[in-house]
This record gives structure tokens, sequence and C-alpha cells, in this order.
């Protein structure tokens, strides 16, 4: 069993560095250098030509709009793109993809030396771009007859080619030291605004549960003042949270390594979900050893200035800039709305606002009852099986007195049990609120008959005995009566 330290205690001793390896896939109609389709989810090996799949004689064509989605890429991160750049073959032994080597940048990036701050607990940290650069997917390998779809126990390995050659830019950042105990929260703030950059450019839908966003986690322990340790790098990592994880657990495995005078191996490591450790994969290649050179296939590519600044001139407000500009439309102090990055809810806030409720109530909601459902269920917020036309519409109910909170939140476990949008699951569970007058009515006077000293209270003036007479109503209404005004009408019996 892996030892681990208490995180507290690490990063009390130990010094954490990070290292962001982001993969994104571009949604580009098709491939990096050929013309098939990259639809998702399509048959395997539908999507596949002579070209991707690396038949004799065929030859490669670069993907222009991946070019200008790259090139946006890198002036949204402040870099600096390059006048002259080339492709390479990387070779390595790739299972899954036909031509045994991955075409891609080395020595030459499109874009390079960049940054992006991001605020963490009130502190501002800059993650500074290394480079900004343009490959080509693998395909998908599927281990098929074991219990763990792993290799180590399959009966057989099948390859689907249709991802392989699909347009992927990757983004590496310097080494971030100076996090301390936060480095967990401050890789996952990098990643969150380096998915909501990249989602404002409209050139990838960046959705980690498909795998178009992938991050590899680099980290390393030193002790203060001494020179950096030995980097492990955690890989595919596929949600905000995991990657939150993944530098947690890191720090703890590292840590305790240290404490007992073993090293560190430059590893890959793989993420377990359900665990939330990392379990070593393979040694660490250096670059050397993927003997880079040339693509002789391709021509190099020298993008003119006049493009650039074309390009600069179509990009989208920055989402920095947007989450102030929400900030005050929806009049929410700075706490408030850093809870609202810290939940990933700023879309679903926003369309829930758009779809025709009021701020105050979108937040509530998510911020609230939905957000305690996904921490229990260890979901993503925007996974949840609601949409956030259905919370307006829910509270849109509440507002004109059909539902309460208590009512709501009831009528939120229909809506993700998947019976129907909220209006239709109130009237099939019934959960309207009471608004039949003379129904109340009846209710006030049989709690009265059933409370008579209470009610004795209330006509002396003792106005708060009303409680009592109110939960009974609402006992005997199961929930579905309106407080307000069932506490109206005792008052106005008993006064």
């Amino acid at each position: 069993m892996t030892k681990l330290n208490d995180y507290d205690k690490a990063v009390e001793t130990y010094e954490p560095v990070l290292g962001l390896e982001t993969h994104i896939e571009l949604d580009t109609n098709t491939k990096m250098f050929c013309g098939c389709s990259t639809t998702f989810g399509a048959e395997p090996n539908t999507q596949t030509c002579p070209v991707c799949l690396a038949l004799p004689g065929a030859l490669p064509v670069a993907n222009k709009a991946a070019v200008e989605a790259t090139i946006k890429i890198g002036l949204a991160l402040n870099c600096h793109i390059a006048e002259w750049t080339r492709f390479a073959r990387k070779n390595y032994f790739y299972p899954d993809m036909p031509k045994n080597f991955q075409t891609s940048q080395y020595e030459e990036p499109l874009c390079e030396n960049g940054y992006v701050d991001v605020v963490v607990e009130g502190k501002e940290y800059r993650i500074e771009i290394e480079r900004v650069h343009l490959e080509e997917d693998t395909g998908k390998t599927l281990h098929v007859g074991g219990a763990t779809g792993r290799i180590h126990g399959a009966t057989e390995s099948l390859v689907d080619y249709n991802r392989a050659g699909i347009p992927l830019v990757e983004i590496v950042t310097r080494p971030v030291p100076g996090t301390g105990a936060l480095a967990p929260e401050v890789a996952r703030a990098y990643t969150a605004e380096l998915r909501d950059i990249v989602r404002a450019l409209g050139v990838s839908d960046v959705r980690m549960e498909q795998g178009s966003l992938r991050c590899d986690v680099n980290l390393s322990l030193n002790l203060p003042g001494q020179p950096w340790g030995t980097r492990t790098e955690t890989k595919n990592v596929n949600s905000l949270r995991s990657v939150e994880r993944a530098v947690r657990y890191e720090v703890r495995r590292q840590s305790a390594l240290l404490d007992a005078g073993e090293r560190i191996f430059q590893e890959t490591r793989h993420f377990q979900e359900a665990t939330g450790e990392t379990r070593a994969g393979r040694s660490k290649e250096e670059a050397t050893d993927y003997r880079y050179f040339p693509e002789p296939d391709l021509a190099v590519m020298e993008p003119s200035r006049e493009w650039v600044e074309r390009l600069r001139s179509e990009l989208p407000e920055p989402p920095r800039k947007r989450r102030e500009r929400l900030q005050a439309e929806w009049s929410l102090g700075d706490k408030e709305m850093q809870s609202v990055v810290n939940a990933d809810a700023i879309e679903l806030i926003e369309a829930t606002v758009a779809a025709g409720t009021t701020p105050s109530g979108a937040v509530k909601w998510w911020l609230g009852e939905l957000s305690r459902r996904a921490n229990e269920s260890g979901e993503e917020l925007a996974a949840l099986a609601i949409t956030p036309a259905q919370v307006a519409q829910l509270q849109g109910m509440v507002d004109d007195g059909r539902l309460n909170d208590k009512l709501a939140r009831q009528v939120i476990d229909g809506v993700i049990a998947g019976e129907g949008d909220p209006a239709d699951v109130a009237a099939k569970r019934g959960l309207e609120v009471v608004s039949d007058t003379g129904a109340l009515e009846a209710a006030v006077e049989e709690a009265i008959a059933a409370n008579p000293a209470v009610a004795d209270k209330i006509r002396g003036g003792t106005h708060a005995a009303a409680g009592v007479l109110i939960g009974a109503v609402m006992k005997a209404t199961k929930g579905q009566a309106d407080a307000g005004t069932v506490r109206q009408i005792i008052l106005d019996k008993l006064s």
C-alpha cells in the first residue's frame, strides 16, 4: 500500500513546483492533414482515409482552420506568434497511430512566451506559457476481455482510428514555483481559465469528459532553498476536480518517499478517478528519445503579420473581463463571485438568467441545492441532469407562488430523475402550493381547534405563537401551503 503524508505537513516541509501540459482537440470540420470528418461518436474506423491511415504515397496537407485556431489561442494567451515555423516527426511506438510517428512541432512552435494570470484566495499568480504548438491526435485503443479495461488481463486489443489525425493543440507552461499549499487550487484555476479562454474563442468545445481537453500534471518537490526535485507527469487528467486531486495526491506521495530517504523517479503516472490515486506508468522519455526531425512532406509555414493582426482583431472579450462585467450586472460581491467561479457555474448562471430568471434566483439554485447535489455525487455541476432553462422555470414557479423552496427541491428530484420539466413534475407529483383560500382556512380552523391554548396566546397578543399553528397547517397540507398566507389567515381569525 502506498504510504502518504498528511498534506498540510507535507507543504510545511517541501515546496511544490507545478508544470501543466494541456492538450485541446480543435473543433474543425476535418482532420489536421486530410479531409476526414472529425464528428465525435461515429462508428469505429469509419472516418479514415489513405492519408490518416498512412498508406504508401499519401501526402498530408495542413488544415488552415486549425492553424488559425492555434494562432488565436496563442494571441489570447499573450504569446509571440512565430514568423517561421514547421512541423516535425516525433518518433515513438504508437499502437494507435498508423504512421508510428506523430506529426508535431518541436524546435519551431507556432506560439511561445505567453502568460495567464489567475487569482486564488485573493492572490494573483502568473502562469508563464512556454509554447503553444499544433500536432495531431492519436487513435483510441480498447482493451477487451478483461475486468479493468486495461491491457493487463485483456484477451485482445482493438484500435479505432477515427480520432487519429484530429488537430490537437498542446499548451505547455514553464515550471510554476511559489504556490505553496495552494498548488492544487492554482492548478485547477489555471486549467479552468485556459478552458474558458479556448471556449470563448469558439475553437473547441473543451469537454473534458469527452477528451477534447486533457491535462498532464507535472509535479516535483524540493526543500526550501534547494534545487527543484525530480518531476512526475500524471497523464490525461479529465476534470477540474481531478486536476486538483492529482496535485494533492502527488504532494502527499512524493513527500512520504522523500521523508523515507527514497528517490523520486521521473515517470508518467495514471490518475485513478475512483480512488484519487496516481499509479506508475512508464519511465519518462526526454526529447532526444523521440528522434525529432523536420517533416519532409509539409512546407514551412510563415504566418504574415497582416494575417496575425486580423486574427487579433477578431478575439472575443477575455473571460476575466467578462467575469468582471457579469459580477457588476449580477450585483455580486467578490466572495460570492469567487464562489461562482469555484463552482464552475458562470455559464450555467448566465444561461439561466438568459432563460428568464433573475441573477439572484439563478445563483441561489446553482450555488445552493444543485452544488450540494453535485458535491454529494462527485459530479461536475454542469453534468447534473437539469438544464439552465429548467432552473429558470423552477424559479419562475417560486416567484409566481406556485412552489415554495421545499417543494421546489422535490421538483428538482423529479427533473433529475428524468420525469420532465419542473411544471410537468409538479403536476404529476401534485407538488404545487395550495392556493385555495377556502382549503387553507379550513386547515387553519382545524389547527386552532386542535391547539386551543396556543390560540388563546395569539388572542392575547403573543403573535410568535402562530408558528405552532403554521406548522400544523403545513403538516396537514404536506408542506404545500404558503406559510405567509397561512400566518395572515391565523392572525385575521384570532386578532
